[in-house]
């Protein structure tokens, strides 16, 4: 049935196995993609949206690295905000609600499109190892299928339990059943594994909501778009709504709260912090009287409702009469309950900075089996096993990005450094050089070291040459035009900023607060430059942003190259950490346990202090 040997197999269709997969077959690696069900390729398992605080930069890196969840979003979105825009362009978050039966659709396309990629209907049981290798995968007809590495990227599959209520049962997603056979087979070869735990709300019938109680959520009036190719710009939009829980609503919650599996132990696995169920966030939080729903239409066509905010486990009766409570949703007829499921993970430390494990060679893990939770943590993921994957068969260098390249760099190294103990998710303040990890510069930063590997296209080598090139120009322009007073303080008085007596560079000013890009292109000199040079609304934001953060940008680099030095002295493969009597017990132990490739890595880890760095370096020194 089968090739004799494939480059990569690939374990589940989920965003990180689609990513894998398109990733490993575009760099020339004969890949088969290997799901339960090839009708959910691409599912989106929760809310039907991509990006948000944080999650939008992921989005942005994965298509600047040619990825595809940023097309596929694209091609897909029914509505489009940028996140925090009252705050500095470091914390802009792209986020676009997306039809979810077409992002499936199109993730389908995209990868029957894609050269090298082939495709199986079955569960993997089991891996083939031999001499702590991988070679293979074994179905559960019982079919060996062999590869020269194998990427498992099985979400909340792996041994998953669904639970409502009282009521549990075996599946890795509503209506899909559980994976079986790999957990055990791992933990034989001597890896540790875990419990984890999410949940998802119920999902209603829009035509029976009364939206005229709710507060509209509309998307941006000129609204933008994830890929730095040239995808479609949304031409209309549908609205979102928000709406509110109260007392009466947090009481009837109660009153199931004997029957929850959160808290009558049943459920004993950690769920995401920062994305709790509504009975958590009541019992947490008691003396809030109010939380917001969001109200999220899953599609164009379809009158299915994601109804964010009211993740929930309780019974399914519980669940109706409290959201029977919500104003708007008096009337409210439901698709299908909430549930919470739990799940195997592992945790990943036991992991490479590739996404390779430590104990068995060419085999990655991605997603959800790493302890993360999002559709963009685990896309971006897929993206980088992947592309580690075809480097490793082909005996070339690894790719490991840092933690001043991209936030995909921050997330591979908080969990291979520090491991997680609950669901993982990112946010800017995990990165300490935010500032330049930019959702606008995605294509800046990462699109040559993509082009180089061979996966980003010359399209989007020459689109981001172009926009490179330009804002460059428009920045040195600022920087050598002088203005005179007459024309520029009417522009400050405008803003209430200070006069000035004499002439000075246009960067000078155009580098105070509450001086806008809109100021300046209403001086000749300026907009006169633009329409000679065709500058797009993405040249004039790029160059903003360099002259008006330029101080900060400068500090982070600074900073970075100081860490870059810790990153240059290498630790040995087979260190012997107990030989150095001056390191605290705890340090030595987390050093043995992590193996850190650099004493920058050994730095970040948990329990390993400035005195235990300084004693290694003193030794590596020596």
């Amino acid at each position: 049935m089968f090739e004799k040997e494939y480059d990569v197999i690939v374990v589940g269709g989920g965003h990180a196995g689609a990513e894998a997969t398109a990733a490993a077959a575009n760099m020339g690696s004969k890949t088969l993609l290997v799901t339960m069900n090839l009708q959910t390729i691409g599912q989106m398992s929760c809310n039907p949206a991509m990006g948000g605080i944080a999650k939008g930069q992921i989005v942005r890196e994965i298509d600047a690295l040619g990825g595809y969840s940023g097309i596929i979003t694209d091609k897909s979105a029914i509505q489009f905000k940028m996140l925090n825009k009252s705050k500095g362009p470091a914390m802009w978050s792209p986020r676009a609600q997306n039809d979810r039966m077409r992002f499936a659709e199109e993730w389908r396309i995209a990868l029957e499109s894609t050269p090298n990629a082939d495709f199986y209907q079955e569960m993997v049981s089991g891996l083939l190892v031999e001499k702590d290798k991988v070679v293979g995968v074994r179905t559960s007809l019982g079919i060996d299928i062999r590869a020269k590495a194998v990427v498992l990227t099985n979400g909340t599959f792996l041994n998953g339990l669904i639970h409502i209520g009282e009521k549990q049962f075996g599946g890795g997603r509503a209506g899909e059943k559980a994976a079986t056979g790999i957990t055990e087979q791992l933990v034989d070869f001597g890896f540790d594994s875990g419990r984890m735990k999410t949940g998802t709300p119920p999902r209603v019938d829009g035509r029976s909501l009364d939206y005229s109680k709710m507060i509209p959520q509309p998307g941006d009036e000129n609204p933008d778009k994830f890929s730095y190719l040239n995808t479609p710009i949304l031409k209309e939009q549908r609205d979102c709504h928000m709406t509110h829980t109260s007392a009466l609503v947090h009481d009837l919650l109660r009153e199931g709260f004997d029957r929850s599996p959160m808290f009558n132990g049943r459920i004993q696995s950690i769920g995401p912090r920062y994305c709790p169920s509504i009975e958590d966030k009541i019992n947490r939080f008691a003396e809030k009287d109010s939380h917001q729903i969001f109200v999220e239409p899953e599609g164009w066509h379809t009158v299915e409702v994601y109804v964010n905010g009211f993740s929930t486990s309780l019974p399914e009766d519980v669940q109706y009469k409290a959201l029977k409570s919500v104003k708007g949703f008096e009337n409210v007829k439901f698709f299908r309950p909430g549930y919470a499921i739990e799940y195997d993970y592992f945790p990943p430390t036991q992991l490479k900075h590739t996404l390779e494990t430590k104990l068995i060679n060419n085999l990655y893990f991605a997603g959800q089996i790493n302890g993360t939770t999002g559709y963009e943590e685990a896309a971006s993921q897929g993206l980088m096993a992947g592309i580690n994957a075809h480097l490793k068969i082909n005996e070339k260098e690894s790719f490991i990005l840092k933690r001043d390249e991209a936030y995909i760099g921050v997330l591979i190294d908080d969990l291979i450094t520090k491991g997680t103990e609950e669901p993982y998710r990112m946010f800017t303040s995990r990165a300490e050089y935010r500032t330049l990890l930019r959702q606008d510069n995605a294509d800046l930063r990462l699109t040559p070291k993509s082009f180089e590997l061979g996966l980003a296209t010359e399209e989007r080598m020459k689109l981001m040459e172009e926009k490179q090139e330009k804002s460059d120009k428009f920045v040195e322009f600022f920087r050598k035009t002088s203005f005179v007073p007459e024309e520029i303080n009417p522009i400050l008085e405008s803003v209430s900023s200070s006069k000035v007596k004499q002439s000075d560079k246009l960067f000078k000013v155009f580098s105070r607060p509450k001086v806008t890009m809109d100021h300046m292109l209403s001086l000749n000199s300026v907009s006169e430059f633009v329409k000679k040079n065709e500058f797009n609304a993405e040249v004039l934001e790029q160059a903003e942003i360099q002259v008006k953060y330029s101080g900060y940008i400068e500090k982070e680099k600074n900073n970075a190259d100081k860490l870059h030095r810790l990153e240059n002295v290498k630790i040995p493969e087979n260190f012997d950490y107990s030989k150095l009597k001056s390191l605290s017990y705890e340090a030595r132990e987390k050093l043995e346990a992590i193996r850190p490739v650099t004493i920058s890595q050994a730095s970040r880890i948990s329990g390993v202090s400035p005195s235990d760095v300084s004693v290694l370096l003193v030794f590596l020194g020596r």
